[in-house]
């Protein structure tokens, strides 16, 4: 098995970047198709390869990555999401990521966040907690020390 399939059997034939499926199918020259990347625009990084679309691998060497939040999500201020998993992975902690009307808006996007990291970041410990504060609710991202 070459190592482009085992990093997409891996990861669930899902590209890292937009969280889409990548079709095993698909010509890896077509921009819907499977290529092999690491995580982060940092050549010095030691980040294990990760399985993203050609086209999204293309694109984040011309442009920093962005993790883009559903829009059926209603949260004020979004945090971007690679910097909040590169500080958590770094340095563990907590990480306030967002503000949300209602208690019901803050549990979607909890848990929306934590199925998202557990394929942005596998193996980080992530939990999320909801705060109420100011008349909204705190969507916080934690994680133990590394």
């Amino acid at each position: 098995m070459s190592l482009l399939d085992d990093v997409a059997e891996r990861d669930g034939w899902r590209c890292w970047v937009c969280d889409e499926p990548v079709d095993p199918e698909m010509s890896v020259n077509d921009p819907r198709g499977p290529s092999v990347d690491s995580r982060t625009t940092d050549r010095r990084a030691k980040v294990a390869e990760r399985l993203a679309h050609r086209g999204c691998n293309t694109r984040k060497g011309a442009v920093e990555v962005v993790i883009a939040w559903p829009d059926r999500l209603y949260v004020v201020e979004p945090a971007p999401l690679i910097t909040v998993a590169g500080r958590l992975e770094r340095k563990g902690g907590r990480e306030m990521v967002g503000r949300c009307p209602t208690r019901r808006d803050a549990q979607d996007a909890a848990d929306w966040l934590l199925d998202r990291f557990s394929r942005l970041v596998p193996g980080l410990p992530v939990t999320a907690d909801i705060e109420p504060g100011g008349g909204q609710f705190l969507v916080i991202l934690a994680t133990g020390r590394r």
